[in-house]
């Protein structure tokens, strides 16, 4: 089913409360940054009382292991699904799909994953209040992370996702960043007010170096040509680095591959993801590889194409995607597919890709629920997932 226009804004008019939410840094008072002001206010400010005397840690704070690759400035993790071997435990470790090992050392994306929901968080409340205190301590992150000599982290994931007895760092490690995308995103609204014009350019020169090695490292393109979610993280990731530091040749380089091959080798007819259906987290990997691909249309919103409302001349789309996946949003009972291995019970939450469709496809149907989801995960598996958290400094 599709709405008229007026219809459609109708039903976004029931779900906002009337009255423009106060946006002091002046951009266009939409009715979806309206919508999504009034939704997550509370929620932002909460959050970000709560996150204003916290301690800021990056990965230097929590050393890798003994024997780890790399130095102390160097992001360190290793691949989740990876575990002894019973047959030969002092050996390689052996795969086994869609079951996160509790044991491997997590540190450094346990800090990145804090700084992931705390400076965007702190981003958004000042977006809201004009309150300076939110935007230094957001800067403070920046700083500590990107800036800071003592604690900043060196632009690659040489290490990222390592197998014992197998490799040091693998391709698939390149997922971990992720969590830098929402950082990128909230510190394109930071300037002055916050930072030095040097530390402005320490933090773009940082981003800047790090999209030069996802482009050009051999890491970064095996990653880039993969066939499912991981390309789809690669390519958000590095179109929001590319917009931090205004390359928009690179964003236009990602709108071709969106329209040219994510669709066309990932998205069936009927608005799924065949690659992600087959894995053993059916419905996660579907609704996370949605919800990405939600956030890199979103992402690439501004000149060329509009990807949000873009589709193949068979109808594939983020149209198509949405209303593939709604009604198992909706309820869950309905999945057709295997359940998920482990974590099932904890899904879905709020999904971005709902918001973000609800408003291209002008479906009010999406975004009434979007707004019932739980926006606040606390299962480490589905936060891991998670990369959009602040809908806010999206629309």
């Amino acid at each position: 089913m599709t709405v008229s226009r007026r219809e459609f804004c109708a039903g976004i008019g029931a779900l906002a409360i009337t009255g423009a939410a106060r946006n002091t840094w002046g951009a266009e008072h939409s009715s979806a940054y309206q919508l999504v002001a009034q939704t997550d206010r509370n929620r932002i400010l909460r959050a970000a009382r709560q996150y204003l005397p916290q301690r800021i840690e990056t990965i230097t704070a929590v050393p890798a292991p003994p024997g780890s690759p790399g130095g102390l400035h160097d992001f360190y993790s290793q691949a989740d699904y990876f575990w002894p071997d019973p047959k030969n435990p002092d050996g390689p470790y052996i795969n086994r799909d869609g079951q996160s090992n509790p044991l491997n050392f997590n540190n450094h994306r346990a800090v990145m994953i804090q700084l992931s929901v705390r400076m965007p968080a702190l981003t958004a409340a000042w977006l809201l209040t004009g309150d300076s205190q939110y935007a230094q301590q957001a800067g403070n992150y920046l700083r500590a992370w990107f800036v800071t000599t003592a604690t900043r982290m060196n632009p690659n994931l040489q290490f990222a996702q390592a197998v014992k007895g197998v490799s040091t760092g693998r391709s698939y490690g390149i997922i971990d960043t992720l969590h830098l995308v929402e950082v990128a995103r909230a510190a394109s609204f930071l300037g002055r007010e916050t930072f030095s014009p040097a530390e402005i350019e320490s933090v773009k020169q940082w981003f800047r170096e790090y999209l030069a090695w996802l482009k050009t490292s051999a890491p970064g393109q095996k990653e880039r040509d993969a066939l499912n979610n991981h390309a789809t993280c690669w390519a958000l990731q590095a179109s929001e680095f590319a917009r931090l530091i205004g390359d928009e040749e690179t964003r236009d380089e990602i709108r071709r591959w969106f329209a040219g091959t994510l669709l066309t080798s990932q998205l069936a007819e009927d608005g799924s993801f065949p690659k992600e259906l087959t894995r053993t987290k059916p419905y996660s990997y579907s609704i996370f590889n949605f919800d990405v691909m939600a956030g890199l249309a979103q992402s690439l919103k501004g000149s060329g194409m509009d990807l949000t409302t873009f589709s193949l001349p068979d109808g594939r789309g983020l149209c198509r995607a949405a209303a593939f996946l709604y009604p198992y949003l909706k309820d869950k009972s309905k999945w057709p597919y295997s359940k998920d291995v482990e974590h099932f019970d904890t899904l879905p939450v709020r999904s971005p890709g709902l918001l973000f469709a609800g408003l291209a496809c002008r479906r009010a149907e999406y975004i009434a629920l979007w707004k019932t989801l739980n926006p606040d995960p606390t299962d480490n598996e589905i936060i891991r997932n998670y990369p959009i958290r602040q809908p806010l400094l999206w629309v």
